[in-house]
């Protein structure tokens, strides 16, 4: 199982920031700590190129990021610091993901150890997102496959308002976001499917609601790939996410999806999305754990 990391994507930010950037370094080392990966397992992979990105966001606005040109309030949007190594650290999370969707088609599963950055939009960046890493590695995949159909199924705790508005009046695209609904982002825009929660919904009723969802939307749109953002926000003792399911849930939500994707012979690229634990490294083990769950279950397709 290929998996797509750089060491570049750990960019210092300021002290008491909320955004845990150690998580990329800190669950890769727990995968290969714990012998879950191997070292050939994990591809380093350099910055996408910029006519990529321009496919899909304003090239202004891509040119300001590479310039570290941002104003103040759209600096606060984004929520963080404008610099030119953000412009390469964000290039290279969409390079990680495009490459996981590409070794997704080939190997039945690929693994972004980053991505998910569903809050961008073609002119501008929010919740953290500079780039929408999905959106662009759909754009690349479609010029080689024009009639691919490509599922995402976005489990974060926030609703994917960038990944919905970007690729919105696609039918080659289904969108499918479960998230809480009175919870960032305050203004949603429209997935094919939005499932919303409650806030701090407990695991039975939140896992109820999304395999019966989820199952349904499979089944009437019958995706050639399908790109998760897994998310880890939606732990209990997360400082944004407001859900709360328990380790167990997660779980049984990773071993439920990855398992039903698997069965049906679908491939999947698995991305992070967020997470923001109380409690540090936690969330660096939540991402760690899920990656466990597709490594194990890789092996089954292939056994299919």
């Amino acid at each position: 199982m290929r998996c797509f990391y750089s060491q570049e994507l750990e960019l210092e930010l300021p002290s008491g920031h909320p955004f845990p950037m150690e998580k990329f370094r800190v669950s890769k080392d727990m995968l290969l700590d714990g012998g879950i990966l191997r070292a050939e397992e994990i591809v380093e992979v350099r910055a996408a190129d910029v006519h990529l990105l321009n496919r899909v966001h304003e090239p202004e606005y891509v040119r300001r990021i590479e310039s570290g040109l941002l104003d103040r309030k759209e600096q606060i949007l984004l929520g963080l610091p404008a610099t030119p190594r953000l412009f390469t650290r964000s290039a290279i999370e969409v390079e990680a993901t495009r490459l996981a969707c590409h070794a997704a088609l080939a190997e039945g599963v690929g693994v972004c150890l980053a991505g998910g950055t569903h809050h961008a939009f073609r002119e501008h960046g929010e919740g953290y997102c500079v780039f929408n890493d999905v959106a662009i590695a759909i754009r690349d995949l479609q010029i080689r496959q024009p009639n691919i159909r490509i599922m995402v199924v976005d489990t974060d705790a926030h609703q994917g308002n960038g990944t919905a508005a970007l690729l919105a009046g696609d039918p080659r695209v289904f969108t499918y976001s479960i998230h809480v609904g009175r919870n960032y982002p305050t203004k949603k825009t429209a997935s094919s499917l939005d499932i919303e929660t409650v806030r701090y919904v407990e695991g039975e009723m939140y896992l109820h609601q999304l395999f019966t969802s989820l199952a349904n939307a499979l089944d009437a749109f019958s995706p050639d790939l399908v790109i998760w953002i897994s998310g880890a926000d939606n732990h209990r003792n997360d400082r944004f996410g407001q859900m709360h399911l328990s380790l167990k849930d997660i779980q049984r939500r990773d071993e439920v999806l990855l398992g039903a994707f698997i069965r049906n012979r679908i491939p999947v690229a698995v991305l992070y999305g967020g997470g923001y634990n109380r409690e540090p490294q936690f969330t660096a083990k939540l991402h760690r754990n899920t990656i466990a769950t597709a490594k194990k279950l890789a092996a089954q397709f292939r056994g299919l």
